[in-house]
């Protein structure tokens, strides 16, 4: 007797084989049948004719670190069939904390990842000071999903080194030596890895960049040697100039990733992004990375499914955030009635003439304002449905000059009629996605940078696993489709393999049974829509879909034809690692 059984499915298992149709039967949370036909009774069957059965997918960048403190159901990504996610990316988090320094690690996360401090204030309950104990605090909980962590670099650099460490001085010896004793302790709790930002672009609220932006190779090759003195796991690392046009400096970060794995034997993902400025630089990084891996190196360049930067609307950030008639009118209005007050003529003619007011030293994105002029050819009304291969045409300077108007006029009346515009910043240089698709198709590549869980006022990137079906295998129009075999072994069993988990990603007998049923023909992305329902009354994006008929984690139905069922089967999970000798 099987506890779920699926039939007559159109089989994609994840592991790259050619689909096939059949049957998929589960007992105790683990697949145990699969083939054309697998006879025997269930207690629950679900009849998949014509519809898709692939692996739950496995998400490796999110910033659900606090989220998961205090939410079991960790949308947006338990919309989009996503049945494990991994926290603790780009070197932020909020374990080890010394008592006392926790407004600290918040502001730090605020500033780097764009999650309300207020909700993070209010949402999490402090209970631990080491990361295993803040592990333990996880693995007392349930959710819609699986949870695994990495271990970040800047609470640690703050736990050891204190200001020094917040000032990005350089580490000693001795300081190198106990940072490694609490990245040696994580993997040995369960971590998957470690990971750090060396990214100029991520600082705290207060402007400061990150601990450990210039941590250097001693510093780094210490710290992985204990990852792997701990049982191992990945390394990951946001590397300085990512989304620049310094060819020498990301080049040279490449280089200095290259020489810690190669010294160390660690495999290290680092975040690889399409830049604006330098279009082509994405190639020479994956041939750098290939010349690497070809002489002992182990890199995995982490790359994005669709165009990245923000959406920009009056629940997010936009270019008159800082007029004045403006901030006068969204102080005291609800989105809907600013919106119908920004339709008023007075209100555009004043707010259109108006000059910024002054920064606030912790407003996020306030250069943005400054900067229009040079975004608004990245700039694209992104429609219902979602458009995100856009023609230059579209963008807010074409339809400017195809229209005789001014772009910040275009810009305004996109605004008011409450309509988003994606703010195609990175991965999107020549309007068209076609480096993407090199890029996912790339067999050194793996997909990440959702950011489930971050960014919450900017981005809904946890969406991606949808997108990739619906774009990428299915609606594309400006160029060639990507196979849907290879797109579900790159978000499943490529994923997990990243990050040690061996136990899913696949549909075979003896892995764990989260799979997605999916009426793949009616599988649909909807718009952005923001809601306030974090922590404090704090705001986010939510992006719904429609089409997902059964998300399946440890063999429990957590979603069923797109609504929660409730059930919480989702635990934390602990990669268990034999320690390596002293």
């Amino acid at each position: 007797m099987f506890d779920l059984k699926i039939n007559g499915g159109t089989i994609v298992d994840g592991t790259g084989a050619p689909r096939f149709v059949g049957d998929v039967g589960i007992r105790d949370g683990v697949i145990v049948a699969v083939g054309a036909r697998v006879e025997g009774e269930a207690r629950e069957t679900i009849d998949a004719r014509g519809l898709l059965v692939v692996p739950g997918f496995v998400d490796i960048h999110t910033h659900y670190d606090g989220q998961a403190t205090w939410d079991s159901l960790l949308d947006p990504s338990a919309s989009h069939g996503v049945t494990t996610v991994v926290a603790g990316n780009c070197g932020v988090g909020f374990a080890p904390v010394r008592p006392g320094d926790e407004k600290r690690l918040v502001e730090m996360m605020e500033g780097v990842e764009d999650i309300p401090g207020t909700a993070l204030h209010e949402g999490i309950e402090w209970s631990w000071e080491t990361f295993p104990q803040y592990l333990d605090a996880l693995d007392r909980r349930e959710y819609s999903m699986d949870v695994a962590a990495f271990v970040p670099h800047a609470p640690i650099r703050l736990y050891v080194m204190g200001e020094r460490g917040e000032r990005n001085e350089a580490a000693t010896p001795e300081d190198i030596e106990k940072m490694a004793v609490h990245v040696r302790e994580a993997i040995a709790a369960g971590a998957v890895g470690f990971s750090t930002s060396r990214s100029l672009n991520h600082k705290t609220l207060e402007g400061e960049l990150v601990a450990g932006t210039f941590a250097g190779y001693d510093e780094l090759a210490g710290l992985a040697r204990a990852m792997k003195a701990g049982g191992g796991g990945l390394f990951e690392v946001v590397p300085t100039g990512e989304t620049g046009d310094d060819e020498a400096m990301i080049l040279g970060e490449i280089d200095l990733m290259a020489a810690v794995s190669k010294d160390t034997g660690v495999e290290i993902s680092f975040l690889m992004i399409q830049s604006s400025g330098a279009p082509e630089l994405w190639r020479k990084q994956l041939e750098a990375v290939a010349r690497h891996n070809a002489d002992g190196a182990r890199l995995v360049p982490q790359v994005g499914g669709r165009p990245g930067g923000m959406l920009i609307g009056l629940a997010s950030y936009h270019g008159f955030m800082r007029r004045p008639t403006f901030k006068r009118l969204a102080a005291s209005l609800s989105p809907d009635a600013l919106a119908r007050a920004l339709r008023e003529p007075g209100n555009r003619a004043a707010i259109l003439a108006e000059k910024d007011d002054p920064a606030e030293p912790s407003e996020q994105f306030a250069a943005m304002t400054e900067n229009m002029a040079f975004l608004f050819p990245l700039m694209y009304p992104l429609g219902d449905p979602p458009d995100y291969e856009p023609t230059p045409d579209r963008s807010i300077a074409g339809i400017a000059q195809a229209s005789g108007r001014d772009p910040w006029e275009v810009h305004y009346d996109l605004l008011a009629s409450g309509e988003w515009t994606l703010g195609a910043f990175t991965n999107y240089a020549q309007a068209t996605q076609e480096p993407l698709r090199a890029m996912l198709a790339d067999p050194e590549t793996v997909i990440g940078l959702s950011d489930g869980g971050a960014h919450v006022k900017m981005i809904c990137d946890a969406s991606l696993p949808t997108y990739l079906l619906t774009h990428w295998a299915r609606d594309r129009e400006r160029g060639d489709l990507l196979p849907l075999e290879l797109l579900v072994r790159k978000q499943c069993a490529a994923t997990a393999k990243a990050v040690g988990l061996d136990d899913r990603g696949t549909i075979e007998p003896g892995r764990k049974a989260d799979l997605n049923v999916i009426d793949f023909d009616r599988l649909t992305l909807h718009a952005p829509r923001s809601v306030d329902d974090l922590p404090a009354g704090g705001r986010r994006i939510l992006q719904d879909a429609t089409g997902y008929v059964a998300t399946i984690v440890s063999g429990v139905v957590t979603r069923r034809d797109d609504r929660d069922t409730g059930a919480r089967p989702g635990r934390l999970v602990r990669i268990a690692r034999a320690a390596a000798s002293a």
